[in-house]
C-alpha cells in the first residue's frame, strides 16, 4: 500500500491524496496521455527525439539526443525502485533510452523487454500519480522565485484557491506534466512560455478552474502560433486544447 501524500506548500497544508485518490488520478492522466490504453504507456511521437513512457508520457533522451524538454523518465525509475518497487533487470538507474531512434523502438515493440517494460507502467499507477503530486508540490517556489512581489501574490492566491478543490487540484497536476513549470528558458517560443506558470498569470480575477482551463486554451494557441513551423504543431492544438477544457467536467 503505498502511504497517502501530504502537501506542505508554503505554510499551506493541502488535503492529502488517499491510494484511491492516486489510483483515480492516475487513470485520468493516462486516458489522458493515451487513451488509458497499455499499449499507450510506450510510445514514441512522430516528429520527437525521445520517448515517451508511462502514464504522464514521460519524457526518455537516447544516448547522445538534448532537447528542450524536460527528461523526465530517469527521475520516475528512480523514484519507483526508491518505492521498493523491482525494476526490470535491464534497466541501470541513470541509462539513457536503450532505443537510438523512434525507427528502433517501434520495431521492438512487440519485444519481451517492451512488454517488461508496458508491464512495470501499467503495475505502478498510484507510485506515477504520486511522482506527478510531489513535482506539482515541487513547482510552486520555483514559479515564485524571481517573480516582482504583486505578481507573486496574485499566482500565489490562483493556485492556493485551484488546489483546494478536487478539480483545481486534479487540473494542476496534469497541466504542469503535460506542459511544465513554464520556468525553463529552453521551453519558451519567440521568448514565450506554455507552463502552468504562464496559464496562472494569465487567469481573469482570482479564477477557479474554468477560468484556468480558458487560460489554458490562449497559452497552448500562442504556444502553436509562435512555434516554428517545421513541428507542425497546429495538428496537436485541438486535442490539447479538449484536454484544458475537460478539467472543468
Amino acid at each position: 500500500m503505498i502511504a497517502p501524500l501530504v502537501y506542505a506548500v508554503g505554510l499551506l497544508a493541502l488535503p492529502p491524496l488517499s491510494p484511491a485518490d492516486l489510483e483515480t488520478v492516475g487513470k485520468r492522466v493516462w486516458q489522458n496521455e493515451a487513451d488509458g490504453k497499455v499499449e499507450g504507456l510506450t510510445a514514441w511521437n512522430a516528429g520527437e527525439a525521445f520517448a515517451s513512457l508511462g502514464i504522464g508520457h514521460f519524457i526518455w533522451y537516447p544516448a547522445g539526443a538534448k532537447g528542450p524538454f524536460e527528461e523526465s523518465f530517469p527521475a520516475l525509475l528512480q523514484f519507483l525502485k526508491e518505492s521498493g518497487v523491482r525494476l526490470p533487470s535491464w534497466v541501470v538507474l541513470g541509462m539513457p533510452c536503450p532505443w537510438p531512434t523512434r525507427a528502433a523502438f517501434e520495431a521492438d515493440s512487440a519485444s519481451p523487454k517492451m512488454r517488461e517494460l508496458r508491464g512495470l507502467l501499467a503495475a505502478t499507477i498510484p507510485q506515477q500519480s504520486l511522482f506527478l503530486a510531489q513535482r506539482l508540490e515541487r513547482a510552486l517556489p520555483g514559479m515564485l522565485d524571481g517573480l516582482p512581489r504583486e505578481r507573486r501574490a496574485m499566482v500565489r492566491a490562483r493556485f492556493d484557491r485551484l488546489v483546494a478543490s478536487q478539480a483545481g487540484r486534479f487540473a494542476l497536476i496534469d497541466y504542469v506534466n503535460f506542459k511544465g513549470e513554464g520556468t525553463k528558458l529552453t521551453e519558451r517560443y519567440q521568448g514565450r512560455g506554455w507552463g502552468l506558470l504562464q496559464v496562472l498569470e494569465e487567469m481573469s480575477g482570482e479564477g477557479d478552474v474554468s477560468a484556468f482551463a480558458q487560460s489554458a486554451v490562449v497559452v497552448l494557441t500562442r504556444r502553436v502560433q509562435n512555434a516554428p513551423p517545421e513541428r507542425g504543431e497546429q495538428r496537436w492544438l485541438p486535442g490539447w486544447t479538449n484536454r484544458v477544457r475537460a478539467y472543468t467536467r
